[in-house]
């Protein structure tokens, strides 16, 4: 049994690095098939070809002899309209064993520091039956409601989803522009999601709407995800991208902002599309295909705003729109400090805490420092001043 989790942790470090089993195979001068028994755990491993390997996979020693969380590997779906060749299965299969590798480091942090992640899932909806788009709008509604999050726009998207639903949430290359997301459930890990960190902003915030709403209706069917807006969309991806439309903007909060706006002005204008878009945190192209499924606008509206050669960017830098200033690093911000608790309490090495963060010793220090500053001076039995008179009076 040792053996073969040896051997599996050696077999993903060495996926994750990008060599085959041939390659790895010269490097401790053996033949490619006692390589693969060594990754069977089916052969010991000597301990001159463990230090050899674990210094080409970029790996300490002690990340392969140290206890660590097991977890079944991850079986993904190609879902989405977009048709997958074997190279596009390839290019994606190293994003996965990444998201594999940083969850079950996620799960490690928590077992060392005793913190576990708090699960506030909600039941899984059942839409069996239903109108896509009025299943859509229901569960999207009853989410918000259950989080209190009324009718406004969600600049922090990614915190709500973590801290008050708890999903592990990670921004990473997905290796080719058309993957948009991973999303998978596993009964060890929880809920979670990976987003193409190489997206712009208001696509990474759709993505992660759209696979909250895999989450919440099909919480068991793992995917890889690619948008394609020439090809029709199965009926689960179109239930996905229905609730992020509602989600990300729900009906009576838009109508109000698109009442003020025409009581105003009478009639919208592609302006008034970007300041809208900028406010809900959504492309020009979705608010604008929301107003239109409203029927707060004509029907085809995006469409003729694209035959004239609307620039929506710099429409955006006319206007001195900024993007949305929500957390897009590739580890949870709670991820983070449970590495620096765990190191600060010598529950992990210098080199270990720098392997968890996915960087050099010199920037984990920087990191810890930084992460510090925004813990220090704050316990549970620290009592605040909140009288700011006279600071104001100063």
């Amino acid at each position: 049994m040792i053996l073969r989790a040896l051997g599996k942790e050696l077999q993903q470090a060495r996926t994750k690095r990008g060599l085959t089993q041939e390659e790895a195979a010269r490097l401790i001068n053996v033949a490619r098939t006692t390589l693969t028994a060594i990754e069977k755990g089916e052969r010991r491993i000597k301990v001159e070809e463990l230090i050899t390997l674990a210094q080409a996979y970029g790996r300490q020693v002690s990340d392969f002899v140290r206890p660590r969380p097991q977890i079944d590997t991850f079986q993904v779906q190609f879902r989405g309209p977009v048709q997958y060749s074997s190279e596009d299965e390839g290019k994606i299969a190293t994003s996965i064993y990444q998201l594999e590798e940083l969850a079950r480091n996620y799960l490690e942090l928590e077992q060392i520091t005793n913190s576990p992640l708090a699960r506030k899932y909600p039941t899984e909806y059942d839409i069996r039956g239903l109108n896509t788009d009025d299943a859509a709008e229901s569960v999207a509604s009853a989410e918000r409601n259950r989080l209190g999050l009324g009718d406004g726009p969600l600049p922090i998207l990614r915190d709500i989803l973590e801290q008050d639903v708890g999903l592990r949430i990670f921004y990473i290359p997905l290796n080719h522009h058309k993957f948009s997301a991973i999303y998978l459930y596993d009964e060890q890990v929880g809920g979670c999601i990976a987003i193409n960190s190489q997206h712009p902003e208001e696509r990474y915030r759709w993505s992660l709407a759209h696979e909250y709403g895999h989450f919440l209706a099909h919480r068991y069917k793992a995917e890889v995800f690619a948008q394609d807006s020439y090809q029709r969309q199965p009926e689960q991806e179109r239930f996905a991208d229905a609730f992020a439309s509602y989600f990300l903007m729900p009906s009576s909060g838009l109508l109000r902002r698109y009442n003020d706006i025409v009581r105003l002005k009478k009639k919208i204008t592609p302006a008034d599309l970007c300041t809208l878009a900028n406010y809900y945190g959504v492309s020009v192209a979705a608010m604008t295909l929301r107003l239109e499924g409203m029927k707060l606008l004509p029907t085809g509206t995006w469409d003729r705003l694209c035959e004239r050669g609307f620039k929506v960017r710099e429409a955006q830098q006319q206007l001195g729109l900024n993007t949305i200033a929500e957390p897009r690093g590739q580890l949870p911000l709670r991820y983070q400090y449970l590495a620096v608790s765990a190191f600060d309490r010598d529950l992990l090495t210098e080199g270990q805490f720098a392997h968890f963060l996915g960087v050099d010793r010199v920037t984990a220090r920087t990191i810890a420092e930084a992460l510090r500053q925004h813990t220090t001076g704050i316990t549970d039995d620290t009592t605040i001043d909140l009288d700011m008179s006279q600071s104001i009076g100063a």
